[in-house]
């Protein structure tokens, strides 16, 4: 299983929200934002924050996705 935070990005589109906005606005490094790209994991501190911010769920900026369904797409 793989981390995707394309809903965060989707997210950050809807409310005309830029990557640096968000990074500014929770102090988030650019180091994790780079993570969070790669479908790394990060802390939950900063999910928290990233949450807290946008006032949403963990269910409206991540997913977990499966590797193996990924594998067959490509």
């Amino acid at each position: 299983m793989a981390l995707s935070y394309k809903r965060l990005w989707k997210l950050l589109i809807d409310r005309d929200m830029t990557r640096t906005d968000l990074r500014v606005a929770t102090g988030i490094s650019t180091s994790t934002f780079a993570k969070m790209s790669r479908g790394e994991c990060i802390e939950s501190s900063i999910i928290d924050r990233i949450c807290s911010n946008l006032k949403c769920d963990v269910g409206d900026i991540m997913s977990f996705v499966d590797d193996a369904a990924d594998e067959t797409e490509k």
